[in-house]
């Protein structure tokens, strides 16, 4: 099981607001069919493996650049466990809470 958290920034928009090219990397994020939550500073997206994020991720940056941007700065902070049968980022943060 994979979690892995990414920000897509484009450069040179010429406007410090990218939301819209923020939305357009989530449009394909959630459209690749995995558990996606956006987040202020990131997208978490839960995969079977790595290589379900690396496409979701490449057709996500691709959407940024179709909106016309020559340059976009991604960043992908990924946890893979391969020690468990299932899990996901819910209960990664609930495992945390619950401690005392």
């Amino acid at each position: 099981m994979v979690i892995a958290e990414i920000s897509i920034f484009p450069l040179g928009t010429g406007s410090p607001g990218v939301s819209e090219y923020v939305a357009a990397a989530v449009r394909e994020l959630e459209a690749s069919g995995l558990e996606c939550t956006l987040g202020p500073m990131g997208t978490t997206v839960e995969a079977a493996s790595p290589e379900e994020v690396y496409a979701a991720v490449a057709r996500a940056q691709a959407a940024v650049f179709e909106l016309g941007v020559g340059r976009a700065y991604t960043v992908i902070k990924m946890d893979e466990r391969r020690d468990v049968e299932e899990r996901s980022a819910e209960a990664m943060v609930r495992s945390v809470r619950e401690r005392p």
